[in-house]
Order: C-alpha cells, then sequence, then structure tokens
C-alpha cells in the first residue's frame, strides 16, 4: 500500500507519513497529487496537511503509522511551480514546509473548509437524469420542462432557470429524485479595455525596448528611476503587452495605503476588475480574489507582501514595486523576502520580473553591477515637473515650537497662502517619546520591556510602541510623587497640536497608524487631498511610499537628526532611502517644489547626498563599505535568535549551538556572540542572538543547515524558543 508522506504546519522541519484514509479506493489513491489537501491526526489534534509525495516504504514500521482522515481536494489548487516556489522557499529560509505550504492558501483553506469556485451558482443533469426516455415526467410538467432545459442548454444557472418560470422549489424535487445535482456556472473572462498610455519621454521608450528584448523568458529588470519619472507608466505599458498576450499581470506595493490609489489608477487604463490582496481585507474578500487569480478570471493582482504566493493559472509579467522598502521582510514566523521570493518566482514561471525603486537596496544594485539584473535609468522626470530644490535648515542656536523652526513655520504660511499643500515629515508616532519627572528623574518605563513608554495624550495613556501595553497617563510621578511631571521629545500628537494652533483656518491632517485607523482611511484621506484644497500633511514614513499628491509644493523634515544615527549596519541606507522618498513628494506636477531639512548636522554627507539628489552616489560608497566589511550585499548575513523567559538559559543555549558547530563550518565563515538584543527584554522574554557571517551563498547555506540541525539536537526548556533568520532585515 502506498504511504502518504505529508508536510503538517508544525514547528518540525521534517514530513510526516501516514497511511492513506480507509475509505479512499485504489483508483482514488493512484491519482493523488502532490499539493492536495489531507486532514490528518497529529498528536491530540486534526491537522490538515499538504501532499509531498507517494512512496512505497516508510522509516517507520507499517504498523506504527496513522490513517489520514480524509482527502480534501481531488486535484490539487495550486500548481507544480508553485509547490516548487514552496520547496524552494523552506530550503532557503531554514522554514518547515508545512508552516512555508500555508502561506499559499487562504485562511479557509488552511482550516480545512471545502474548496468554493467562484461562478453562479446553477443546475445541471445527473447521470441518471440524462438516461431519461423522451418526454419524461408527464405529471411533473414544470419537472418534464426543466429536465427538457438541462437537456438542451447543459448546465444551467439557478438564476437563468428562475427566468424561465423553473422555481428552486421544482429543482429541489428533482434532486431528491436523483435527476440532477447542483453545479457552479463560472463567470466568462471579461474582455481588457485595453486604454492608450501616456506620451513616454525618450528613457522610457528606451527602457520599454529593453524589457521587451527579454520579455519572452526569465529575466530580473532593476528600474531605478528619480521621484517622479514616470515608473507607474512603464509599469501600465509593460501590463498591457502582457495582458495582450492573455497572460496574467501580478503587482506587488510595499504598503495597503497604497494600495486604493494604484487600483485606481489601473482601473482607469484597463477597465477590468482587479484582484487586490492583502491583511486589511474580510477573508471572504480575500478568498475571492485568491480564487480569481487561481482560474484566471482576473488578468491583474494587486498585493501586499504575502501576495507573492498567489496561484496564477497565466503568469506572465511580476512588478515589485518600492523594491528596497523594509516592508516586503516578513519579520516573524517565516521570515522571508517578498522582493527575492518573486525574482525565484519569475525564474520558475520563465517570465520577466521587473524591481522598480527611485532608491534601489543594496543588494539589488549589487546584482545589477555583478551582471545577475538588468538595469535601466530613468534621471528625468516626466511631464512638465523638474526636482525639487533642496534647503537645509541648520537647528543650531534656534528656537523651536513642537520642532518646527521660525523659518519652516514661515515656509508653511507662504506655501498654504498661496493656495498650494505642504507635507510635514516625523518619523515619530505619539505625542512625546517619554514622560519624565523634573524632581527626581524617574522615566515611565514598560514594566515588560527595555523600553521607555510613548505618551498619548489625546487618549490620555501611556503606550509601549513594542508589546502593546499600555496604563493611564498618570497626574504625579510613580518614584516621589510630585507633580511635576512632563512629557520629553517630539511627537507626531504634539506637532498637530501646534500646527493647529499655528494655522487655525487650514486643515491639518495626521497620518500615522494611530490616526489611520479603519479599511477605508487612507483613501478617504487620498481623496481629500487630491482635490487640491489648501492644506498641511503631517505623517511618519506612512506618507513617504509612492503616494502621488499632485498640489504638495512643500515638503519638510522636521527632524533629520533622528534618521542620521543608528547602531544597525543597514541605517544609513535607509535614512538616505526614506529621505529621498521623502523629498520626491514635492512638485511632482505642474507646481515648483521645495524641500526642507531641519537638522543640527547640517554638514553631515548623507544630507548633502540628498540635497544633491546624488542617491547613486551615496549607494556606490555605501557598497564599498560593506565589501570591506563582508557584510550584505557582498557577505551573507544569518542570525540565530533565542526568545526566553530566563535571559541566561538564552545565552547558554546559543553558546552551545556555537560551539557544536563552529570547528565545522565553512571557510570564511564566523560566528559573533552570543550578544543581547540591542533591546533585551521584550514583552517579559529576553533575547539574545549569534551572527553567522559567510563569504557567498553556498558556504552560508551549508553553514545554515548545520546550524538548524545542531539546534533542533539541543536540549531546550519549554519556555524556549530559537529562530533562524536568513538575510535579515537588521540586527535587532
Amino acid at each position: 500500500m502506498p504511504i502518504l508522506r505529508l508536510a503538517v504546519p508544525s514547528p518540525l522541519r521534517r514530513s510526516f507519513d501516514y497511511l492513506p484514509p480507509p475509505d479512499l479506493n485504489d483508483i482514488a489513491l493512484a491519482q493523488l497529487q502532490p499539493g492536495v489537501r489531507i486532514e490528518a491526526p497529529f498528536g491530540s489534534r486534526r491537522v490538515i496537511g499538504y501532499l509531498i509525495e507517494l512512496v512505497d516504504d516508510s522509516d517507520l514500521p507499517a504498523d506504527s503509522l496513522k490513517a489520514a482522515i480524509r482527502v480534501l481536494d481531488e486535484t490539487p489548487l495550486i500548481s507544480d511551480r508553485l509547490l516548487q516556489l514552496a520547496r524552494w522557499s523552506a530550503a532557503y529560509y531554514h522554514h518547515p514546509l508545512g508552516e512555508v505550504l500555508c502561506a499559499l492558501f487562504p485562511k479557509r483553506l488552511r482550516e480545512g473548509l471545502e474548496h468554493q469556485p467562484l461562478g453562479d451558482p446553477g443546475w445541471q443533469l445527473s447521470t441518471r437524469g440524462k438516461g431519461l426516455p423522451d418526454n419524461p415526467l408527464p405529471r411533473s410538467p414544470r419537472q418534464a420542462q426543466a429536465i427538457k432545459v438541462l437537456a438542451e442548454m447543459g448546465a444551467t444557472s439557478a438564476t437563468s432557470l428562475a427566468q424561465a418560470g423553473i422555481s428552486a422549489q421544482i429543482m429541489r424535487a428533482l434532486r431528491d429524485k436523483g435527476l440532477v445535482e447542483s453545479t457552479v456556472i463560472k463567470r466568462s473572462r471579461p474582455p481588457v479595455a485595453r486604454a492608450t498610455g501616456l506620451s513616454l519621454t525618450g528613457e522610457q521608450t528606451e527602457v520599454l525596448h529593453a524589457i521587451h528584448q527579454s520579455s519572452q523568458g526569465f529575466a530580473c529588470h532593476l528600474l531605478d528611476g528619480i521621484t517622479g519619472s514616470g515608473k507607474t507608466e512603464v509599469y501600465l505599458q509593460l501590463i498591457d503587452e502582457c495582458l495582450a498576450r492573455e497572460q496574467q499581470a501580478l503587482v506587488l506595493i510595499p504598503e495597503i495605503g497604497l494600495t486604493p490609489q494604484t487600483l485606481q489608477r489601473f482601473q482607469q487604463r484597463f477597465g477590468i476588475d482587479i484582484a487586490v490582496l492583502h491583511s486589511g481585507l474580510g477573508e471572504a474578500e480575500r478568498y475571492r480574489a485568491w480564487e480569481a487569480a487561481r482560474t484566471g478570471s482576473t488578468a491583474i493582482v494587486i498585493g501586499t507582501r504575502s501576495a507573492v504566493f498567489t496561484p496564477l493559472s497565466r503568469p506572465g509579467l511580476i512588478i515589485v514595486d518600492e523594491e528596497h522598502d523594509a516592508s516586503y521582510k516578513q519579520q516573524d514566523g517565516f521570515r522571508y523576502w517578498a522582493r527575492d521570493v518573486a525574482v525565484k518566482r519569475a525564474q520558475l514561471h520563465d517570465c520577466p520580473v521587473v524591481l522598480g525603486s527611485a532608491t534601489p537596496s543594496l543588494e539589488s544594485l549589487y546584482n545589477a553591477l555583478q551582471g545577475r539584473y538588468q538595469h535601466h535609468r530613468l534621471t528625468q522626470r516626466a511631464g512638465d515637473s523638474a526636482l525639487p530644490a533642496v534647503d537645509i535648515i541648520d537647528l543650531r542656536r534656534q528656537s523651536l515650537r513642537a520642532g518646527l523652526s521660525n523659518d519652516l513655520i514661515d515656509a508653511v504660511a507662504q506655501c498654504l497662502d498661496k493656495g498650494e499643500q505642504c507635507l510635514l515629515f516625523l518619523n515619530r508616532r505619539g505625542y512625546a517619546p517619554s514622560l519624565q519627572c523634573h524632581d527626581c528623574g524617574w522615566v515611565a518605563q514598560c514594566a515588560s520591556c527595555d523600553a521607555r513608554m510613548t505618551v498619548h495624550r489625546r487618549q490620555q495613556r501611556l503606550r509601549c510602541h513594542h508589546c502593546g501595553a499600555e496604563r493611564p497617563l498618570p497626574n504625579d510621578c510613580e518614584s516621589c510623587h510630585s507633580h511635576n511631571i512632563a512629557p520629553i521629545g517630539l511627537g507626531t500628537e504634539q506637532t498637530e497640536q501646534c500646527l493647529h494652533q499655528l494655522f487655525p483656518q487650514w486643515p491639518t491632517y495626521r497620518v500615522d497608524s494611530d490616526s489611520m485607523q479603519g479599511r477605508h482611511a487612507m483613501q478617504e484621506l487620498v481623496d481629500t487631498i487630491n482635490r487640491g484644497a489648501p492644506c498641511i500633511l503631517l505623517g511618519t514614513q506612512m506618507l513617504t511610499k509612492g503616494h502621488h499628491f499632485p498640489r504638495v509644493s512643500l515638503v519638510a523634515v522636521i527632524d533629520a537628526d533622528a534618521l542620521l544615527f543608528s547602531a544597525d549596519f543597514r541605517g544609513e541606507e535607509r535614512m538616505a532611502q526614506l529621505l529621498t522618498q521623502v523629498a520626491g513628494r514635492a512638485g511632482r506636477e505642474d507646481i515648483p517644489g521645495r524641500v526642507l531639512v531641519q537638522t543640527h548636522y547640517p554638514d553631515h554627507p548623507a544630507l548633502h547626498c540628498v540635497l544633491d539628489a546624488n542617491y547613486a552616489h551615496l549607494a556606490k560608497r555605501m557598497l564599498a563599505q560593506r565589501q570591506a566589511s563582508g557584510l550584505p550585499p557582498s557577505g551573507v548575513l544569518i542570525i540565530v535568535r533565542s526568545d526566553c523567559a530566563d535571559g541566561a538559559w538564552g545565552e547558554q543555549f546559543l553558546q552551545r549551538l556555537r560551539t557544536d558547530c563552529e570547528p565545522s563550518l565553512g571557510r570564511g565563515c564566523q560566528l559573533v556572540g552570543p550578544l543581547p538584543a540591542p533591546m533585551q527584554r521584550r514583552a517579559g522574554r529576553y533575547r539574545s542572538q549569534l551572527l553567522l557571517t559567510a563569504p557567498n551563498r553556498a558556504s552560508a547555506h551549508n553553514a545554515a543547515t548545520q546550524m538548524v540541525s545542531a539546534a533542533e539536537a539541543l536540549p531546550s526548556r519549554k519556555q524556549l524558543k530559537w529562530t533562524i533568520d536568513i538575510d535579515p532585515l537588521d540586527v535587532s
């Protein structure tokens, strides 16, 4: 008897063998294909596993194998290539295959519910009904009419039958007699309205021509275009040609907040239903979008990070917009980079993938320099818009109001007086980052984290932005009971309050994760802004990611100093990207743009790269530094983290792991640590980390395999958790 080898969603990095369900006949067993869902016992639970293969033998005795409970799918709901992508992802990121496969399915299918195809409910003749003689059921003319209609038309929707006077009651009666059976009538795919695109610049035309030359197979294209250079128009024309070949396009965007404007522009261009996938949707909406993409009834799929695993029936193009964005990195559980998975998926589907950004990641630039990616540049803004003028405001010896200098306040007033809009960037939500007693020095600390609690004055709460803990805002010091306590530092709430006082005649809109609550909040705000009335936009990096506000003429960075210094090796790269992106929101159409950057360090070289609009120059310098230190992208970094209620036990676990693995690591591999994480205590647990640097992918993969095997073999306490992070976003 063949044995079912399943991938089960569990922390264990191995497959599990089962006997077939008792009621599965030999024919059905022989027809099972990898990828089908199978319900099986797992300890005291029932789980939904995924068939990997049928095997003749197991390492376990046959009498110790449990039987699976039931097969949920007659045929796989995912393609062989998508299953292959899951296998690659599990191997590359050293994550259990069962948990990776869960990322490919919507929640209802992960939970074992029946797969329901999209379409209209309908009826068709059963095998018995097809064998009826002419003029059947003479005593039931309505039932006879229904049989005749189905015999002539085949499967027919319930709506069409009702229009012919055949009720649902009649159809249920025929079903009870075994003459008809319910079915789903698939909707026909609507035609694509191919709208004429905008006129292209010379650079855009050259880029399209270069990409066309390799559009019939796999190639990775890095579209390196300054803000406002028309990258989206290039995407749209590439998608138009993809649809002309009757293929599907997958477009990844970094944030949910970008979905409405992206969707609106794509719908205006193509006039078709577009599948949208992100975490802000309800489960029913996500399922319909997933099924529409899987069956090919939609030609365009737009989604955030997890959409990279969406099944497609006719994949022809993959686009990753703002490819540098950190949102593409999953930070817990299955820690994958959606950008890199997208490149691998394009390779498996033999189709082109385009990575677009005004500030490309150093990884993508490095791959372009190595010849792995084709590098295309857009150095000029599209249309009549020009790059904004950038000026630095030296804050030294200046008085500030909620972080605003007099020069900046005057610039905002002039902008509003001209009937234009301004955008102020402050990457710190809340009213103030801490609360301090001026008598004894007490600072409000989180009880569960090595972090200060943030003041949220509007809600009169203290909140920890790391573990989510909160408590009421106190009236006096918790140490000396003095009333002389005050917020320290600056947050968006505080600056918003000041702007309302300074400019009461104009609206101020605060944009951060506290204010943008609800699925439609960001879309409603964008619609309001794009009506063009003078206003002030104040927000965090939610405002910097690809938004197009045509009436914004002034952009200001309130606190550039908070971005300049970081202990993380990616800190300077992220700072340069963020400043360049936020500056790019200014003057995107016919209104001249201006950017003001407030700082106490006006001579900092990174700021001058933004002043000179020379991100490429700064990127070359950062690449040289990374190469000298052996850090990504010229080297490979892996982190093994421990998370434990007992910090000493977590460090001891990593120390034993280092002792076991270090002698057998490949040439050039080095271990650093174990070290406490920069924030060691979070949510009541202590975190430590062991870093591995390797000179290349092959040696890094071999070392990671050894470390995973060794970690799984080490004795550990129940409260200890360990994870491995391949290509980590940061070292925190």
